[in-house]
């Protein structure tokens, strides 16, 4: 069974009824390409770590270069397609063909999964039946407040009534997502736990609650720090803290990213499973592991209990797919080993890495681990359980097989 995505193009803040307060595409510079795993040896900079980190289109894409792309795409695919997902770096609800799209995927008779959309770009509440009877399944619906005030000031939603209504009758018929950025303050607290049961009531599935970021080192690595000036931010530990109390009072699954996912204990689920900790790989060299603040602390216990002998480095930024050379310039040299494990997705060249991470004389081996260790809330929201263990089993095996073939001996 195959999955096909149908992008509408669309640029965030521009084709999207403008940007809400929180968006972290406000205020995003021109900055130089950052270089990527996808570069090629000898460049920094390419189409992901130059324009699709933005995601930067030129606009919407028309009805018939949508309809040829997908076309194009089921021509090389291979075996029946079991759910088409529209997305793009607009609001598919402001797409101006929107209902042409619709009638046009459904010919299809697949599951239709909108991968994220506010609601603004709806001003008729019978849209909702449009959808339902047009065969979408699922839904990710940005929310942030059921308070309608709340979301005309902070979302910039024209008809913000007429938004929660459709989300309402689209609870009661398909899989609804939810989806908030907690600014506290303004939509945590009392306000927050009436948006969880007045979804909860209605019949969504979950909610996933977003920690807002306003630094760089919390991931706005476009220039654009801060988004709101002022606005307080918590920490992970207190953000996670509200998650878990939260997914106790209510019965669709409450998770949060970066932290965490209660019903599942991820990221890094397998730190509570011996059974599975027991099949990873033993580890039989030493080396250096480059993450994020938040991951460390984790992965330093899984790899101990792996046999050790690995010391992980946890950056400034808490995120680690989002480690820039800035992170890595900042870190102690005297602390590397021979091998140096650096994320998979960070946005560094690895030319670049190379040459930061051997500036003080010593030669090291530079390398990229997995692209994933584990699933964060947007991943593991509709997963199970033994997916994202799964997902961290490979993902870790991967990590120490790099370890021992690259490696420095012990003592």
């Amino acid at each position: 069974m195959a999955h096909l995505t149908v992008d509408i193009g669309g640029k965030p803040g521009v084709n999207c009824r403008g940007f809400c307060e929180y968006c972290y595409f406000k205020h995003v510079k021109e900055v130089p390409p950052f270089g990527c795993r996808h570069c090629p040896p000898y460049r920094v900079g390419c189409d992901y770590c130059s324009r699709s980190v933005r995601e930067y289109y030129q606009g919407w894409k028309s009805l018939r270069q949508v309809g040829e792309e997908t076309l194009a795409t089921l021509q090389m695919m291979t075996g029946d397609v079991e759910r088409v997902t529209i997305s793009g770096g607009g609001d598919p609800s402001c797409y101006p063909e929107f209902t042409d799209l619709i009638e046009l995927l459904a010919g299809m008779e697949v599951p239709l999964h909108i991968g994220y959309t506010s609601g603004k770009g709806f001003d008729d509440v019978g849209i909702a039946d449009f959808l339902i009877d047009h065969g979408l399944a699922e839904v990710s619906f940005t929310v942030f407040s059921v308070d309608p005030s709340k979301r005309k000031r902070y979302m910039h939603d024209p008809t913000p009534d007429v938004s929660l209504k459709i989300l309402e009758r689209l609870c009661g018929e398909i899989e609804v997502y939810g989806a908030a950025v907690v600014l506290p303050g303004i939509n945590d607290g009392k306000a927050l736990e009436e948006t969880c049961q007045w979804l909860d009531d209605r019949g969504a599935k979950g909610l996933i609650l977003m920690r807002f970021a306003n630094r760089t080192d919390q991931g706005l690595i476009l220039g654009n720090s801060p988004v709101i000036k002022g606005q307080p931010v918590q920490s992970p530990q207190e953000f996670q803290e509200m998650v878990t109390d939260l997914a106790k009072q209510f019965n669709m699954k409450i998770s949060g990213t970066p932290l965490w996912d209660p019903a599942i204990c991820s990221p890094f689920a397998i730190r509570n499973e011996p059974d599975l900790l027991d099949k990873l790989p033993l580890l039989q060299r030493r080396a250096t592991v480059i993450t994020g603040s938040i991951a460390a602390p984790a992965i330093q216990a899984i790899l101990d209990a792996r046999g050790g002998g690995v010391n992980v480095i946890g950056t400034r930024k808490e995120i680690a797919c989002l480690i820039t050379a800035d992170d890595l310039n900042a870190l102690d040299l005297a602390e590397m080993e021979s091998l140096v494990v650096i994320p998979g997705r960070a946005f560094v060249h690895d030319r670049e890495a190379e040459r930061i991470l051997t500036a003080d004389g010593n030669d090291r081996t530079v390398l990229r681990g997995p692209e994933m260790l584990t699933a964060d809330a947007e991943t593991s929201m509709g997963m199970t359980r033994e997916g994202v263990l799964l997902i961290e089993l490979e993902g870790f095996s991967g990590l120490i097989a790099v370890i021992n073939r690259y490696g420095q001996d012990s003592p």
